[in-house]
């Protein structure tokens, strides 16, 4: 048995003292975090070496007790260690080259966000929080385990939200092998979000860009407001607001999608795509909007938690090109081809033809991590590196 974390999301809804706590906490994480990053950077200059997160709790404790910093008594003592040990892992991720130097945090330009690692529980339908008290919440589904820590946000509408992170233990034991028959290919795409092996189609929701003519029409007028009055702060909220509904939308369509190929099948197999390289080209919009990404990284952990196998094929497998009876490759096939004849005479759907090759790579490297080759597949054909089923008859051509 291993630990696995599970994150709860919640929408808060403070009272006007509570919201004021909840800045007021904001504010002295932010504080903490800046004087931190200044403390660190003057020591490193003065001795070259650098102070460990132990020592600059140690002279927080001892900033509480002097009088212009008096009031850093008033704020939950962990959510001020923790934007210490926030600066050094912003530190250790700059040292191992994955992100830029720690900068300091800007009060118009960051967002108000805090975070307490304990004693943070849920009581009802209200969250007790430390120097706080209870907070009502809007409670959609239930949580289950025990809460290891909170993160209150605040978006761009106003709304605040809290993050709840429970552990709970997953069998370490690799899921049992499944059956060729109820594991699928998934190919997406900008037309179909999903075409799946099986035939069945998923069209592309396209939420922004069904959204796109509202949305320019409030940047429009935001554009328009003056700047600093509050008129101009109602127009900023109403385009944050559509951006928010936006964004739940596309998270509940992936949701939904993800849970039922999880629920549905045994084994799913995807491919590998270069979203960041897609995004540079001139379908970048679109590719954002279809939430590629965001739906790999939902099946990967929904199928580690039901047990299931989720197998990722390389970017260069040339899925479309290559035929699903024979196994030869149409070099020649172009992005606008929707349909291909085959040498073999067979006429292939690009993106059906594509979701069928990637199910029976995944099969095959199912095979050669050690699943018994008698449940995966009833057919040597199929576990077979394509390329080399050139010698396909016209039976096979009729299955498909």
């Amino acid at each position: 048995m291993s630990t696995h974390q599970k994150s709860y999301r919640y929408r808060l809804l403070p009272t006007p003292e509570q919201e004021g706590r909840f800045w007021q906490f904001a504010g002295a994480r932010r504080w903490v975090y800046n004087w931190s990053l200044a403390r660190r950077s003057a020591h490193y200059k003065a001795t070259g070496k650098s102070l460990s997160v132990t020592e600059l709790c140690a002279e927080l404790a001892q900033l509480k007790h002097q009088p212009e910093t008096a009031w850093l008594r008033e704020m939950d003592s962990q959510s001020l260690q923790q934007a210490i040990r926030d600066l050094d892992k912003a530190f250790k991720a700059f040292f191992a080259r994955r992100a830029k130097f720690p900068r300091f945090r800007s009060k118009k330009r960051e967002t108000p966000t805090f975070r307490i690692p304990q004693r943070v529980t849920l009581v009802g339908d209200r969250l007790s929080v430390p120097k706080v008290g209870l907070v009502r919440l809007v409670l959609h589904r239930p949580m289950e385990g025990v809460v290891k820590s909170a993160t209150f946000k605040r978006d761009a509408t106003g709304a605040w939200y809290v993050t709840l992170v429970v552990h709970f233990e997953l069998s370490d034991t690799p899921p049992p092998p499944p059956a060729r028959e109820r594991v699928v290919g998934v190919d997406v795409g900008l037309k179909d979000l999903a075409v799946l092996s099986d035939g069945r189609r998923v069209p592309a929701p396209k939420h922004y860009r069904r959204a796109e003519r509202k949305l320019r029409r409030l940047q429009r007028h935001l554009s328009r407001c003056q700047r600093g009055s509050k008129n101009r702060e109602k127009a900023r909220v109403r385009v944050a607001r559509q951006h928010r509904r936006v964004a739940n939308q596309r998270a509940d369509h992936l949701h939904k999608l993800s849970s039922r190929l999880v629920r549905e099948h045994d084994g799913i197999v995807i491919e590998d795509l270069n979203v960041k390289g897609l995004a540079k080209t001139k379908l970048g919009k679109s590719v954002y909007d279809a939430g590629w990404s965001m739906l790999r990284f939902q099946l990967a952990y929904k199928a580690r938690w039901q047990r299931k196998h989720l197998v990722v094929i390389g970017r260069f497998f040339p899925s479309s090109r290559l035929c699903a009876v024979c196994g030869s490759i149409n070099s020649d096939l172009t992005l606008a081809e929707r349909e291909w004849t085959c040498r073999c005479g067979v006429v292939h759907d690009r993106d059906l033809n594509a979701a069928r090759n990637i199910r029976d790579e995944g099969l095959r490297l199912l095979l050669a991590e050690g699943c018994p080759e008698s449940i995966i597949n009833a057919s040597r054909a199929l576990v077979t590196p394509a390329t080399r089923r050139l010698d396909a008859t016209t039976e096979e051509a009729q299955r498909f």
